[in-house]
Order: structure tokens, then sequence, then C-alpha cells
């Protein structure tokens, strides 16, 4: 415990660092608070992937041998990843469809560093299908892929995506320890500690934001955490993760589909997501007075439950195929019910967001 205490404070002075000195690096670090997803009064820096990487470097150092075989790949992997979301944190010009990439060449050396990939996904016929290399690397470089994107599209609020990475994290150490894995469970409790360490600052106070960098390189973490799980242990089913990582995942393919219904391209940028909803129509009305950043840091507390509902599910049954589908089914329905409230002040499955040039009520 000692050990991961020490990765907790250092990758917090890391952050720490990071907010006091920028006046020498605000010019290319800050986030601006110009943008239909900006929610922040003051420019922050978007910088948090710099403590976040320097803190798994060190939970690595620290951590025993068999955990670190877990990590060291996991850190070269992640390094495209963390490369050309830190590219587009400083510079501002570097595309979505190239940081996709890059979060997709990280699967990729992954696969080429472990000779690991995902190969079964309890689906009948891709499975027989993932038996091939070729489409086994390429299914396992498209989800981390997704996984990566989808966690950058949560990064909305302070403490939103820190809060459901956690959530995330934890849900894949008990599953670990559930099935005896010690090594994954260690590298679990490293990463959680990391993320912590940077929460600190990242919520409430909204001192620092993990910026692109930071969250594509924790969602390839996390993505490639759940190939590990099934790779390592053939008992748990692919839908565990799935459900671990519900809520992300589910955000993003909702907005892919919302953005093409709305002719919109899937990778532009709105104000639409299920977090922002939440911001403009339950905590603005809960909390009519208070600042924008306390409103922030609620939202991103509140949308918490997001990411704990389908996690606990995968706890509770990481083998049942039956019972995780149903519980996706069931996750699924009450997004939507949720989304369409929001939205048109009822209770109904058709929101109307989905539809073609409609605009969302106000």
């Amino acid at each position: 415990m000692w050990s991961m205490f020490a990765v907790f404070a250092l990758t917090l002075l890391a952050s720490a660092v990071l907010v006091s000195t920028r006046r020498w690096h605000g010019r290319y670090s800050a986030d601006s608070t110009i943008g239909v997803q900006k929610f922040h009064l003051q420019e922050t820096p978007r910088i948090g992937g710099v403590a976040i990487l320097l803190g798994m470097i060190v939970g690595w150092l620290l951590a025993a041998p068999a955990t670190q075989g877990l990590l060291g790949p996991m850190l070269l992997a992640g390094i495209p990843a963390f490369v050309f979301g830190l590219a587009e944190d400083l510079t501002k010009r570097v595309s979505v469809s190239v940081r996709l990439l890059a979060t997709m060449a990280s699967g990729v050396l992954g696969w080429a560093i472990t000779g690991q990939s995902v190969t079964h996904v309890n689906f009948p016929g891709l499975d027989w299908l993932l038996g091939y290399t070729v489409v086994s690397v390429a299914f396992t470089a498209f989800a981390v892929g997704g996984v990566a994107n989808a966690i950058n599209i949560i990064d909305g609020f302070n403490g939103l995506a820190m809060g459901a990475v956690t959530i995330i994290l934890v849900g894949f150490s008990l599953i670990a320890q559930g099935f005896g894995d010690v090594e994954l469970f260690r590298a679990c409790l490293v990463l959680i500690s990391v993320v912590l360490g940077f929460g600190a600052l990242n919520w409430p106070l909204g001192k620092i934001f993990l910026g692109d960098g930071g969250a594509y390189f924790l969602g390839f973490c996390v993505a490639w955490l759940a190939v590990l799980m099934l790779a390592r242990h053939p008992g748990v089913s692919a839908w565990a993760p799935l459900l671990v990582c519900g809520f992300p995942f589910l955000e993003v393919v909702f907005s892919i589909v919302r953005r093409w219904r709305r002719s919109k391209s899937p990778g532009g940028a709105d104000c639409l997501h299920l977090h922002s909803l939440v911001k403009r129509r339950v905590t603005r009305r809960l909390l009519p007075h208070a600042s924008m950043l306390v409103r922030n840091s609620v939202t991103g507390s509140i949308m918490w439950l997001a990411a704990l509902f389908p996690a606990a599910i995968a706890v509770h049954w990481p083998g049942d195929t039956l019972i995780l589908v149903l519980g996706f089914l069931i996750y699924v329905v009450l997004y939507l019910l949720a989304y369409a409230r929001l939205t048109q002040f009822r209770w109904g499955l058709r929101a109307h967001t989905l539809r073609r040039h409609h605009p969302i009520a106000r």
C-alpha cells in the first residue's frame, strides 16, 4: 500500500507543478473558454496527461516484477495515443481522424509487444472470425480506439472522466480479484492511484484538465486491461468488460448516431451529450444560485452514477453472458429514457435530437 500512496502523491505533485507553472506554458497548454463544449470560466491547463504518464512510470518502477510485466507493455503501447493527444492539447491542430488512428496504432503496438488480442466476444460467427490473427488484431485496434475516444468524449466536467475511469478500474480490479489474478489486480491499483492523484486537483476545483493526451492514454489503458482480462481468463464473458465500460461506450455510440441523424460529422463537437443535458436540465434546477464551478463539479459527480450501474452488473456476473446481455439492454433503455426525458420533457424512447434538423427543446 505504501507504493500505491507514493504513486498517488507523486501524480498529485506532478499535477500541482503543472498548475503552478501555467504562466510559463499556459500560452500553449491552456484550454480556451470559447467553444460549444467549454463550460469553465477561466483558461485552465489541459495537459494533465503529462502527470498521468509520469505517475504510471513511477507505478511501473515501484511495482513487483510480475506487475511490471503488465504495466511495461501498456506504457510503451500507449505512447502513440498519448503523443498525438498531447500534440492536440498544445497545437489544437491534430484532426480527429489522426487521433483515432493513433489510438488504434496503440492497440496494434500492444499486440506486437505482447502477442495478445481479442479472440472471443461471445457472439456466434464473430468468434470464429476472430480465430484469424489479422481479424483479431484489427478488431482489437478498433475496440481500443473506440474506448480511448469514448473516454475523451466524456471528459466534459470536473471529475466526470476521472470518476468514471476510477469506477471502471475498480470494476476490473474486483473481477481480477474474483478470478485470483493478483498481477492484474495490482496493475489496476496502480492506475487507480494515478487517476486519484490527478483527480485531487481536477475535482472539485477544476485546477487542471486531462486533455486529449490524458484521456486517450487512460482510455487506451482501460481498453488494454479489458484485452488482458479476456486473454488471461477465458471464463470471463466479453460482455463483462463491455458493461464495465458501458457509460463511455454507449455515449460514443449514441453521439455518432445522433450526429449522423442530424447530418453532422461524427467527430464534430456539440453540447448534446448526456452530461451536458444533465447540467442544463438537472444541476441548474437543483442549484439555481450556484457558481459555474460548483455546477460543473456537481454534474461530474452526478454522472458517476451512469458509470456505476453497468459496472456493478459486470462485477456481480462476469461470466454469465445471458445476464450481462440482459443488463446491457436494460442499461441502453434507461439511457434512452433519460435522454428523451431531458430533451422532450416527457418519458419516451424516441428523442427529438435523433431527427434530422430538429432543434433541441430549450
